[in-house]
């Protein structure tokens, strides 16, 4: 008989390297859940349990329970503990995710008490929910009508959520591909929901999917970190002890193979100008379950290979082809059967054929005649050094890592295979550089010889979004016409009931249920991280010695205030010439190979911000951000060298191609990112450095590139004039800083190469002169209140004002006050009852602007009236102590955020450009923790001036745009096209 502890029996043990691990597999023995305990020493630990979830339809009902399980449970019985614990958790992740075939429920924090609530209200919620009608109307859909002389219509936040996502042409792309590559499985069905099919989600079927599968029977259980590994146990034994085993048919089956290619077409939302919007096309196979890692390793550097970077050959043949504007794809192995898809977007839909040959006849053409050595060194260079380096950015690694298990674990195989790579990594050297040509017969084996293959096109449909509203009018009209006075006096009803249930506050006590830390627990002090400034041939230099694992993190910064308006609108086409032209003794594919061949990687970003307390109000840099293991310090000096004063920058077909593939990325993530847009525009208007922003990457940056398109065709030597004029001004040695993240010896070996470096760099004076000052000042006295119309079925709404003239007395109130009215009145008055996916609001405490913002959202006028109903709100409100507590808590959970040490570098970085001092932001910290009711009440008086002096920029589509401003006197907004 098997011995039991806490109640699980134990199934493998064995030591992870890769990840300084020790991996303990178990089984419960009453339930037969499964339970993965990674031990380490990671402080940034991490929960999460998923269930096997597959659907039949795409009604979206593994989403819509999702969210619903998070509104309330037995143990916990408030509307809404998921934001109760954001408002009064330190933690570094607090999210729920539906896949295609799972849905996980994973938490993470550095602090134990706090990841032992927040395990405590998760397995509660999904193993015991409330799961009330209202709960699925709120969060799925439900029909909505206020008034007798109201139209009819659909309500529910999954609803405005997907329909959001339905807007997005790469969406309907990868929609398309997933129907036609799984006929036959729970693949083909999309489980985040179809708009159109949302509304055939029943209740009962809600409750029925919810009995079904959240059983611990089907139940993935995951610890990593440095908590107690027997305290595991105990507490999971402890939840499922009251249930029994069941028998839980969730499998994912296999999708059988196609006898022959198939084709499909959809079309996406484009505005009305069709004829500058252009068609996607894709190619895509079924590569099958890979259950050897070996073959997976294989199978990642492939991708690399093919796609990895601009001189990989598949990118670089689809590039140089001039079809279309912007390669894409990527071998995906999230599902059981691993899938490959490679495309063009912003092609001529008559190129469509042109551009499927050209895929077929490259991929011919490497599996004959092979992969250079240099394209197979950088790719096997790429996955080796991200597989050992594990960055996962913001993104808790622990996390990344059960992601990464229960792509085998899921489907019953070993939840490690993906996780050990040094064995098959070795192998696979080995075998590579002994000649065997293994990428060019996965090439022929997995592709050439393989008939389960879909070719997508996606056109661009003027009358799309238009068709969709008449179509969804037509249907609610319908349904309208056909209801009885009682039918209709009941959904009035129930509109009102509804709301006044999400109006009525959760009761003390069952507030007080939910567990959280007290003010005691909190640590007084920010979190330093380690940093020297030294000057070194009359540079700043700012180095962290921290743990790296050998990598060295590189951060070169160059001023940018000495570039005009004009040239400034071509900062991320420079940055990216700088590294993808090619310098005088390498083309630009033998470079880019020699970069990945050599380095981690190197990219450029641009930073700019207000200041704190200096002579200058704003800071603008461009960073050279690059990595590279120790040993190989040398070479990324050298690359470095080479790329600020050799790089033909003047390269005008590489220009051109990297700047339709910028436009193309631009114009793809104008819908998935319209509330980020709408809030620079909003920002551009109260200071230079917001200014800026928006003119690098925001609409103003769009536009440009757009003429920027035509400026290449007609007047190319100001384009490549202006350029070269950038390179003169940018890097320079009089107004740089360079930032080292690596252990002390790294730093200490590496400092003689940081003088190679700069003494390569010419240095010459560095006078301020610029005319963005006067460009700001007309952009600011412009119209105030804008429209944007996108082909969106729903808006991103934002309004914001500069209090920075308006005496906020205390920053840390500012952000415990932003922390409240974002998981409280924004919470519940924008998205829990105006049904958008997303609603929140934003302090930033160097500029001092504030800002209203809502995603994906059905209402335009309505969500305008909350933002201004808000200082109301607050002065109504009377604060206890307790949601004071919990409002302060969440806030330096934001300020205590964790990093890996490459980001504490950067961070350390960003501060000392802005002059952002320690003193400063412990005094801001304490500010938080005082925090009192009477400091908010006096943020209150600063944000009610945001009433008659904001700024308003809304995306979304043409008709409520039109509506809106119809309803306001025709006079209110100012309306453009942003496609």
């Amino acid at each position: 008989m098997a011995i039991l502890k806490h109640g699980f029996q134990e199934l493998q043990r064995r030591q992870i390297n890769e990840i300084e691990s020790e991996a303990r597999l178990y089984r419960h023995g009453k339930t037969g859940a499964r339970l993965l305990s990674l031990i380490n020493k990671d402080e940034n630990k991490v929960f999460g349990i998923s269930f096997r979830t597959p659907p039949t339809d795409s009604t979206g009902v593994a989403h819509i329970l999702e969210h619903s399980v998070l509104c309330g449970s037995r143990k916990f019985p408030v509307k809404d503990p998921f934001i109760r614990l954001a408002q009064g958790s330190l933690n570094t992740f607090l999210n729920a995710m539906t896949f295609p075939d799972k849905t996980t429920y994973p938490v993470a924090s550095q602090n134990l008490q706090d990841f032992y609530n927040l395990i405590d209200v998760y397995i509660d919620t999904v193993l015991h929910p409330k799961l009330t009608r209202e709960t699925f109307e709120q969060e799925g859909w439900h029909y909505y009508l206020d008034a007798s002389n109201s139209r009819l219509t659909y309500k529910g936040i999954v609803y405005n959520e997907m329909k959001g996502a339905y807007s997005s042409p790469n969406s309907v792309m990868y929609k398309l591909v997933q129907e036609a590559m799984f006929p036959n499985t729970t693949y083909g069905v999309d489980s985040g929901g179809d708009p159109k099919v949302i509304t055939d989600l029943t209740y009962e079927a809600l409750i029925d999917f919810h009995s079904k599968y959240y059983h611990p029977s089907n139940s993935w259980i995951y610890y990593y970190g440095d908590d107690n590994p027997e305290e595991r146990l105990r507490l999971m034994n402890e939840q499922l002890s009251e249930f029994s085993e069941l028998n839980v048919h969730s499998d994912v089956s296999l999708q059988t193979f196609f006898t022959k290619p198939i084709r499909v077409e959809g079309t996406y939302p484009a505005g009305k100008e069709t004829e500058k919007a252009k068609s996607n096309i894709s190619i895509s196979w079924l590569l099958d379950e890979i259950t050897d890692s070996f073959l997976l390793l294989a199978l990642n550097v492939l991708d690399e290979a093919l796609m990895g970077t601009p001189a990989s050959p598949l990118r670089r043949a689809l590039t140089d082809s001039g079809y279309g504007e912007d390669p894409f794809g990527s071998i995906d192995f999230e599902l059981r059967q691993a899938t490959a898809i490679y495309g063009l977007r912003g092609i001529n839909i008559d190129d469509c054929e042109r551009v499927e040959a050209l895929i077929l006849q490259t991929l011919r053409i490497i599996a004959e005649q092979g992969f250079d050595k240099d394209t197979l060194d950088a790719a096997i260079n790429s996955v080796e050094f991200s597989l050992r380096e594990n960055n996962t950015g913001r993104f808790p690694r622990g996390l990344s890592i059960m992601l990464c298990s229960l792509s085998s674990w899921l489907y019953d195989r070993d939840p490690l295979e993906r996780i050990t790579f040094e064995e098959p990594l070795e192998k696979f050297k080995n075998r590579i550089w002994s000649s065997e040509h293994i990428l060019e017969n996965l090439i022929k084996d997995k592709f050439l010889r393989n008939p389960h293959r879909v070719t997508a096109v996606v056109k661009p449909d003027s009358h799309k979004s238009e068709r969709q509203a008449s179509e969804e009018r037509g249907r609610l009209d319908k349904i309208h016409s056909n209801l009885s006075q009682k039918k209709l006096k009941r959904l009035i009803n129930r509109a009102h009931e509804l709301k006044q249930l999400q109006d009525a506050p959760d009761l003390p006590e069952d507030i007080a249920k939910i567990p959280h830390l007290k003010l005691t627990d909190l640590p007084s002090n920010n979190i330093n991280i380690p940093s020297t400034l030294s000057l070194f041939d009359g540079v700043d230099v700012l180095t962290h010695a921290l743990p790296t694992n050998g990598i060295i993190y590189l951060d070169l910064t160059f001023d940018l205030r000495h570039l005009s308006i004009r040239q400034l609108s071509l900062l991320n086409i420079f940055g990216r010439a700088l590294l993808e032209t090619g310098s005088v003794s390498l083309d630009f594919i033998s470079f880019t190979q020699r970069i990945s061949r050599d380095t981690g990687g190197i990219y450029t970003i641009p930073y700019v911000t207000t200041t704190c307390n200096g002579t200058e109000s704003y800071a603008a840099h461009l960073l050279i951000r690059s990595k590279v293991i120790s040993t190989k310090a040398p070479e990324l000096a050298s690359i470095i060298i080479d790329a600020l004063n050799n790089s033909i920058i003047d390269n005008r077909e590489r220009i051109k191609q990297i700047v339709l593939e910028e436009k193309a990325a631009a114009e793809a993530n104008l819908v998935p990112n319209a509330h980020i847009i709408a809030a620079r525009r909003v920002n551009a208007g109260f200071n230079i450095a917001g200014f800026v922003k928006e003119q690098i990457s925001g609409l103003t940056q769009l536009f440009s590139l757009r003429e920027l398109t035509e400026r290449i065709e007609l007047d190319w030597s100001s384009v490549a004039a202006d350029l070269k004029a950038m390179r003169e001004l940018i890097v320079n040695k009089a107004s740089m800083t360079a930032n080292i993240t690596a252990d002390e010896a790294s730093i200490t070996k590496f400092m003689p190469l940081l003088g190679t470096i700069l003494e390569e760099i010419p240095r010459h004076p560095a006078d301020v002169k610029n005319d963005w000052n006067s460009n700001f000042l007309t952009f600011k006295q412009a119209c105030t209140t804008e429209g944007f119309a996108i082909p969106a079925s729903v808006n991103y709404v934002v309004q914001g004002g500069d209090l920075s003239q308006h005496n906020v007395k205390s920053v840390g109130a500012a952000l415990v006050t932003q922390n409240l009215l974002s998981t409280g009145w924004l919470w519940n008055k924008v998205r829990m009852q105006g049904g958008a996916y997303g609603g929140f609001c934003s302090f930033d405490r160097l500029s001092k602007t504030f800002t209203y913002i809502s995603y994906r959202d059905p209402n335009l006028l309505d969500t305008l009236a909350i933002y201004n109903e808000t200082s109301k709100h607050l002065r109504e409100t009377i604060l206890d102590d307790e949601e004071i507590s919990r409002a302060i808590i969440g806030t330096i959970g934001s300020i205590d955020a964790h990093l890996l040490p490459d980001a504490k570098g950067l961070v350390a970085l960003q501060r000392h450009l802005a002059n952002d001092k320690e003193e400063t932001r412990q005094i801001i910290r304490e500010e938080v923790l005082g925090t009192t009711s009477q400091n908010i009440y006096e943020f209150v008086e600063a944000i009610e001036l945001l009433v008659k002096n904001s700024r308003t920029a809304i995306l979304g589509c043409d008709t409520k745009l039109q509506t809106a401003n119809d309803e306001c006197g025709g006079n209110w907004l100012t309306i453009r096209s942003a496609i």
